[in-house]
């Protein structure tokens, strides 16, 4: 096992592939490496594990997917909450429960424990994790990337580096649209709230439309609750409107509850269409290349999926199989294959829901089966 590096300003890091950031897309990307029998793959993030991270911790039955083929499900089931049902609120009003019946369809993992384990992982594989290395400008050698600086001082110089810094990530490729789609997320935490702790909570309040708000548990004493909301003009009070949102559908619950923290907001930044991943030198993976989806912004499974189809692409390159134009060229294509459907039933489910299509549907949907069937689909959207 390769061991965290530790780092003195102006130190100098070689590597095969240097991997900015590690959250589940960086860490993803560093697994598949390493389980491909890539060697010399750096792994660098701002902070040391574990950390928190702001996030729904949803994972869907797709993300539970990639997660076995990383190796890394046993440890995670274990740490997580099983999901097997959805309380739904329509924009209507309508407050539905629909079951997935015995079978597992999602999970709630901490980020602090998932990302951990995750890396955990990767280090096993040979993986080396640098700390307190906070990427700030590419090194560019002869129209191609070769690695990047850090705001502590050092230099970290790579035949080709994985860009998986999130949302906020200046490092991606210059072809990236300049105005950036972004959905706006606040949230806290309580312990002592009444809930199911086998299901989540979804509800379609036209306050805050296209978008929803949400109760998920983390452990049997503890909820995450939040609210996603679009705010293009700069004008919304995420707090007043997020205590509107708690009076109106959570007062009763939470007047035994306590409060854990501080309620803490963050961005996520999205697109419809899938492309200009790739430059020389660079691949750029999960919400860094707005790999989130549209309607319910989900990053996990994006995040990891398309980590494991850019260690594809390197081992690819790194063994000379194919050129690094094509198999950029392939990443690029398969990660359009992997999420871009997906990301335009989202735009259209987002139009659904400012109109009265979901209460006709659930309204309709009364019988058990439908029910069941109408549960799965919003699982895997």
């Amino acid at each position: 096992m390769t061991a965290t590096a530790a780092t003195n300003p102006g130190t100098t890091i070689e590597a095969d592939v240097a991997i900015v950031g590690a959250g589940p897309a960086g860490t993803a990307t560093a697994v598949a490496l390493g389980q491909l029998g890539v060697r010399g793959v750096v792994l660098t993030d701002t902070h040391g594990f574990p950390r928190d991270k702001t996030c729904g911790s949803g994972v869907s039955p797709k993300g539970i997917k990639v997660l076995r083929a990383l190796g890394v499900w046993p440890e995670v089931e274990r740490a997580s909450v099983a999901i097997r049902g959805l309380r739904l609120v329509t924009p209507g009003g309508q407050d539905v429960s629909l079951s997935a019946g015995d079978e597992l369809e999602a999970i709630i993992c901490k980020r602090r424990v998932l990302d951990h384990l995750l890396l955990k992982r990767a280090q096993s594989l040979g993986v080396t994790f640098v700390p307190g290395c906070t990427a700030r400008e590419l090194i560019e050698d002869n129209g191609r990337v070769a690695g990047f600086r850090t705001r502590e001082g050092h230099t970290v110089r790579a035949d080709y580096t994985v860009v998986a810094g999130g949302a906020h990530c200046t490092l991606t490729t210059k072809e990236r649209p300049k105005r950036t789609r972004l959905v706006q997320a606040i949230m806290g935490w309580w312990d002592n709230v009444p809930h199911r702790p086998d299901y989540v909570e979804m509800i379609f309040d036209r306050m805050l439309s296209p978008y929803y708000g949400w109760l998920f548990p983390e452990s049997a004493d503890r909820v995450n609750i939040g609210i996603t909301y679009e705010d293009v003009d700069h004008a919304i009070k995420a707090r007043e409107l997020f205590q509107q949102f708690l009076d109106k559908h959570y007062a009763e619950r939470l007047v035994d509850a306590r409060q854990v923290g501080k309620w803490k907001g963050h961005p996520i930044a999205y697109d419809y269409s899938v492309g200009n991943l790739a430059s020389p030198g660079r691949l750029v993976v999960g919400e860094a290349g707005r790999m989130t989806h549209p309607a319910t912004g989900e990053g996990i499974y994006q995040g990891m999926r398309s980590g494991q189809l850019a260690a594809t692409a390197l081992d690819d390159m790194l063994s000379g199989r194919k050129s690094e134009v094509v198999a950029s060229h392939a990443y690029e294509w398969r990660c359009k294959l992997a999420f871009e459907a997906s990301f335009l039933a989202g735009g259209a489910f987002r139009k659904v829901l400012q109109t009265p299509l979901l209460d006709w549907a659930v309204t309709a949907g009364t019988h058990p089966a439908m029910q069941n069937m109408t549960a799965k689909v919003l699982a895997r959207m």
